[in-house]
């Protein structure tokens, strides 16, 4: 029989990713819940849908009803939060706290919940591990950080939760109407395209932990079947475990640019600071290390990817639509 795994935010940036190589396993049904969807989306027609109404407690035990592990990524992003603090907390907290007990109810057996490595600060620096003293200064973080705890609080023997501590996860999105063209690698891998041009709102000396979304999925997929006993606690940091300089990322995108679209843009960079020349980032991830996963996923191949889908919906589109409006008149 196989497996009925509920991915919540379905249309989202990193829910997409997940859900597309879930799907790909045999023993897997993959449900997405979204407030939006009224059927399954193109892009994964062999989804099952489920509307979810988060103040309908009826409703949420019904969409937990029969699901063997919940994957929950349905949360206010780090612009929205910040634009309404209290929504943060109605919607990455509440509305978590809420669908966990529907989990408990309903009798699922895992619940993995994505979180944010911005529960540590709002500018990463030095080692960090999951024993690290969390600083929560903004309403993504701490509205996170407080889902965190009603999570791993829900463990028990007939349920095992698993929180992810991610950090800068990057690939081309699942469909090009996902609200990410603003994250770093996405918005700069537009800009190489669109103006040929990189432009950095900083030094580009500041590091920062780049994961790709293929490996997150993969992770996804590996804390399915984890023992109980391999979970522990339940909290994980899920990164590269190797720390990238902007600037670097920036010249990487640019390396690509050149070898897939025959043209180098340049990059523009702010003037340095003290404090941007002391950045610099350990973000440990030995402990999920540790249960077995490992990283397997190629930068190169990812930057490609959200290069190409750039020039599609970019260039390409948009150059169509022109002439069609041309054509028109």
């Amino acid at each position: 029989m196989k497996k009925r795994v509920l991915v919540t935010g379905g249309l989202g940036y990193v829910a997409g990713r997940v859900a597309l190589l879930l799907a790909a396993r045999n023993d897997i049904e993959i449900v997405l819940g979204s407030r939006k969807l009224q059927s399954s989306p193109y892009w994964l027609p062999a989804a099952h849908v489920a509307a979810l109404d988060w103040h309908s407690k009826k409703s949420l035990v019904s969409t937990c009803d029969g699901i063997d592990t919940l994957v929950h990524l349905a949360a206010m992003n780090n612009a929205e939060c910040a634009r309404d603090p209290l929504g943060a907390i109605k919607v990455n907290t509440l509305n978590t706290a809420r669908l966990i007990e529907a989990a408990k109810v309903s009798g699922v057996r895992r619940v993995i919940y994505f979180s944010t490595a911005h529960v540590y600060g709002p500018n990463l620096v030095g080692r960090i591990d999951e024993t690290t003293l969390t600083k929560c200064r903004q309403p993504y973080a701490y509205s996170h950080r407080a889902a965190e705890d009603i999570v791993l609080a829900a463990a028990n023997d007939n349920l095992t939760t698993i929180v992810i501590r991610l950090s800068n996860g990057f690939r081309a999105p699942a469909h090009p109407a996902v609200n990410a063209w603003m994250l770093l690698v996405n918005d700069l891998c537009r800009q190489a395209v669109t103006v040929k041009s990189l432009s950095l709102k900083s030094s580009g000396l500041q590091e920062l932990d780049f994961v790709t979304l293929l490996d997150v999925s993969k992770l996804v997929s590996f804390m399915l079947d984890l023992p109980k006993v391999e979970v522990g606690d339940g909290l994980f940091n899920m990164g590269n475990g190797k720390s990238t300089r902007v600037i670097d990322m920036a010249r990487l995108i640019q390396k690509r640019c050149a070898t897939m679209m025959g043209f180098t843009p340049e990059i523009h960079s702010q003037q340095t600071s003290d404090i941007q020349k002391t950045n610099n980032l350990d973000y440990r991830i030995d402990k999920l290390l540790k249960t077995g996963f490992s990283l397997s996923s190629n930068m190169d191949e990812e930057v490609d990817a959200i290069l190409q889908m750039c020039h599609e919906v970019f260039v390409i589109r948009s150059t169509n639509a022109q002439t069609l409006s041309h054509q028109a008149s």
